[in-house]
């Protein structure tokens, strides 16, 4: 009871800053000091870690990784059964959907021939279903949750095999926009889930036992009240394959200057208020983003299994690959917005010059399916993979078409 009243204190205090940081004091605090301490908290991070001898994109396994994954899983599905309604569930991770939007991803010419790997080989344009959500595990009113955003790109068309193999022609992207991740490995984020499920999340960066301050200052310095999905950054936070022996972790940058005003603040503020400021943007123009690649050049300072460290760019700079293109667009449509449970984001849906690497995208490969397979048989829906010429008004009648997933 201690613990949920303190719990609650500090929640109340995060929901007042929030109404007073933008715009008035974030801007500024971003600018003079967010890379500073960043950096300075990443040299700390590193200074605590030991140098093994392990070569470029190279893995190595977790020990106890596999019980740490059952932790999840079996945790983020207590969750799922606690909070949601029979036929109501959401996702466990990245929860609210603010949006589901059409896009294309149009792959740059010129690339050197270090980056023209997989899907950036040539030249090509291909359709895509972008999802912007909020952090969950719950749905709340946007000014209440943690300040946190997430991006998962859906490209078609894609030919050519694929590493999971209940989609045959996509090619999946999901990002956040914090550089790292919140915890560094699977162990933390088992710790992490059981804090979630008990509504005590916060608990996990202050556990004495086992504190994650560190942790707890580089989501700090990102997670803050956010203005529009549309006009983010987002990082992938993990590291995948781009070709043979050659490691990334890839970002997706906004070049549209967007709206991105809040109203009412800091008094009403309307529950989804991103919804409405994605609905205003795209009702008035395009909007891109550049989808950036960072090579890993240092097994030490940008490693493959710890992703609470931020990659340094002063080792490798982030090189635009493609442009993420949203035209002009009506969205708000509640069986487009339905069609989202239809959908697996799911990074391992992809050709193996991107696979996945590090024990936590090891995890998302077993606990992405388990769990989606779970949300979407709870909601009798089936695991639909899009085209990109889905019509919304007759979506529920193709549905029915398709095998329930088991």
């Amino acid at each position: 009871m201690f613990l949920r009243f303190l719990h609650r204190l500090l929640e109340i205090f995060l929901h007042v800053e929030r109404r007073f940081e933008q715009p008035f004091l974030r801007p500024a605090l971003d600018v003079a000091l967010r890379m500073p301490i960043a950096l300075f908290a990443t040299k700390i991070q590193n200074s605590l870690r030991s140098r093994e001898d392990i070569g470029l994109a190279e893995e190595t396994p977790l020990p106890g990784e596999d019980e740490a994954v059952q932790t999840m899983i079996d945790e983020m599905r207590r969750h799922l059964m606690r909070d949601f309604p029979r036929g109501g569930f959401e996702r466990a991770g990245n929860t609210k959907t603010h949006g589901l939007v059409r896009g294309e991803l149009v792959i740059h010419e010129g690339l050197p021939d270090k980056l023209r790997k997989g899907l950036f080989a040539k030249p090509a344009t291909y359709r895509c279903w972008v999802r912007f959500s909020g952090p969950g595990p719950h749905i709340e009113p946007d000014m209440k949750d943690v300040g946190f955003g997430s991006i998962s790109v859906k490209v078609m068309g894609v030919p050519g095999e694929k590493l999971w193999n209940d989609e045959k022609h996509t090619q999946d992207f999901t990002s956040v926009c914090t550089p790292t991740f919140v915890t560094p490995d699977v162990k933390a984020n088992a710790r992490l889930q059981y804090w979630s499920r008990r509504h005590l999340p916060v608990f996990y960066f202050f556990d004495p036992r086992e504190p994650h301050l560190l942790d707890f200052i580089m989501q700090g310095l990102w997670n803050e009240t956010q203005t529009n999905p549309l006009g983010q950054t987002y990082y992938s936070c993990v590291p995948y394959l781009i070709g043979s022996g050659q490691a990334m972790q890839y970002s997706f940058w906004p070049m549209t200057r967007v709206p991105k005003r809040i109203g009412g603040l800091p008094f009403w503020v309307a529950d989804n208020y991103l919804r409405d400021n994605m609905i205003r943007t795209l009702d008035a123009m395009d909007v891109e983003f550049e989808l950036r690649v960072q090579l890993q050049t240092d097994p030490f300072l940008m490693p493959i299994e710890n992703n609470a460290v931020m990659w340094p760019t002063r080792l490798s700079p982030r090189v635009p690959v493609a442009t993420l293109r949203i035209p002009k667009q009506s969205f708000d449509d509640r069986d487009q917005l339905a069609f989202t449970r239809y959908l697996r984001f799911n990074p391992w849906h992809c050709l193996p010059d991107h696979r996945p690497l590090g024990n936590q995208s090891r995890a998302r490969k077993r606990m992405y399916d388990e769990l989606a397979t779970f949300r979407q048989k709870m909601n009798a829906v089936p695991h639909i993979e899009p085209t990109g010429d889905e019509v919304f008004r007759v979506v529920r009648e193709a549905a029915k078409a398709v095998e329930p997933a088991e």
